[in-house]
């Protein structure tokens, strides 16, 4: 069944089946109020009927009475010792029981689908009697056969416009939906910066059509993520082999001299080792890329890391010129206690610095510590080269690297690592920067009060 049908069904059958049990209530109430309201009726006909009869009020008889009922015919019965009702109740056309009854309770009703009986007690200065007052039951004669008509109608009528509501809520429903299908369809990897139009009245289709086109800009961020990827990632391993690859077939040429052969031997084992460097990294990002839980966590000390990784630096250049300030240092210094592994994090540190160190020409390098009662903070700025604006957006694919960095080695694969070890530890990672004014890396990690 067709979703449009289903919900035309939906739509339908709850409704008719309250209008149709609303209808036999409209039907029966009817019913019991009419049949209530002539018996009363009856009931003061007798009244009146056997006051004229027996107190002489009124010499009125049969049809010269206005009040008198449709088809009313009145029977005054004797109350004596007889034992049975037999001759009266066939006159009557009732069971001898309905008179039994009006005795013992001074009066009865009865029905039929004609007729409505109605019998009392009256008592006179000549005994007590029966009187019966017999009329057309109006309600079933003249009014049920209508008041039927008139609810199928109305059920009928209400069918129709149930139905029509149905089929309008139904189209309108699918509408916005099936036009969003007709779009998704038209979306993929050939045309990811097609997006679903969001001008809709309609709250949740506009939310469903807003969380669609976000999750549209992660996977388009991710293809272009993975084709720089790619082609970074195919230039900086191709150069190295194409340089191996080169320098073989050069010295196998022809026969050389041993210098010869030591010379090439070194560029081949500078290329390899240049391979083997840009390998490494790459195999690192990707471990890095995972949740981190196999890795061993520890409390370390912010400030005293920063130092180890100064220290580090300075050795293996000395033309570094960092300096900590640690003026923004907390009172207590549990502040500066984060968990973490203190491997990675010393390789995360060491690459932000020795980067803003390589790219401002070992001009200074500011590292500033400070901490709140969540978090601590690490603030990395430089007066380097800067990156362009248009290309910060891809400061995290690896193998990338701007286009002033041309003069200055690298892989591209420091800056990605970095944020990989940063968000293993729930911290985050934000960069800045100004071409030709330098660059601000903040670091914020959680502290163990916040961890814990």
């Amino acid at each position: 069944m067709k979703k449009q049908s289903r919900i035309i069904l939906l739509f339908l059958v709850p409704f008719l089946i309250v209008i149709f049990l609303f209808s036999i209530f409209i039907y029966f109430t009817v019913s019991d109020y009419s049949e209530d309201y002539l018996f009363k009726l009856l009931e003061a006909r007798a009244n009146k009927v056997a006051k004229e009869r027996f107190e002489g009020q009124k010499n009125l008889i049969d049809t010269e009475d206005p009040d008198k009922l449709p088809h009313e015919r009145d029977f005054f019965i004797p109350i004596n010792n007889k034992k049975s009702f037999f001759e009266e109740s066939k006159e009557v056309g009732i069971h001898e029981r309905f008179f039994t009854d009006v005795i013992k309770r001074g009066e009865a009703q009865f029905v039929t689908k004609d007729y409505l009986y109605k019998g009392i007690k009256y008592k006179t200065n000549k005994g007590d009697y029966i009187v019966i007052t017999v009329a057309e039951n109006y309600f079933e004669i003249n009014q049920a056969e209508n008041l039927i008509k008139t609810l199928l109608f109305a059920i009928a009528a209400a069918f129709l416009l149930l139905l029509y509501i149905a089929l309008y809520f139904s189209k309108n429903i699918f509408k916005p939906i099936s036009a969003i299908t007709e779009k998704v369809k038209e979306i993929s990897s050939e045309n990811l910066h097609l997006r679903l139009n969001e001008d809709n009245a309609n709250e949740e289709l506009y939310e469903l059509s807003s969380t669609f086109n976000d999750m549209l800009d992660r996977i388009e961020t991710s293809f272009e993520t993975q084709n720089n990827f790619i082609s970074n990632a195919s230039h900086e391993l191709r150069t190295p082999l194409t340089a191996i690859i080169g320098e073989t077939d050069v010295v196998l040429s022809k026969p050389r001299q041993t210098n010869e052969y030591i010379e090439s031997l070194k560029i081949i084992l500078q290329e390899a080792e240049k391979l083997d460097n840009k390998t490494k990294a790459l195999l690192f990002l990707a471990q890095t890329g995972f949740n981190g839980k196999t890795q061993k966590f520890e409390k370390i000390r912010i400030d005293q890391l920063l130092w180890d990784v100064k220290e580090n630096l300075d050795i293996l250049n000395s033309k570094n010129r960092i300096h900590l300030d640690m003026e923004l240092l907390p009172e207590n210094p549990l502040k500066l206690k984060v968990s973490g592994n203190t491997q990675l994090l010393h390789l995360a540190f060491s690459n932000i610095i020795s980067n803003g160190c390589k790219y401002s020409n070992y001009d200074h390098v500011t590292v500033s510590i400070g901490a709140s009662d969540d978090n601590v903070y690490i603030v990395i700025k430089d007066k380097g080269i800067g990156i362009p604006e248009n290309e910060i957006k891809y400061i995290y694919d690896p193998f990338f690297r701007a286009s002033n960095t041309k003069n200055y080695e690298g892989y591209g694969i420091g800056l990605p690592l970095t944020r990989n070890i940063i968000r293993m530890h729930n911290g985050k990672l934000l960069v800045t920067s100004i071409e030709n004014q330098g660059t601000t890396v903040q670091i914020t990690l959680p502290s163990i009060k916040s961890v814990n």
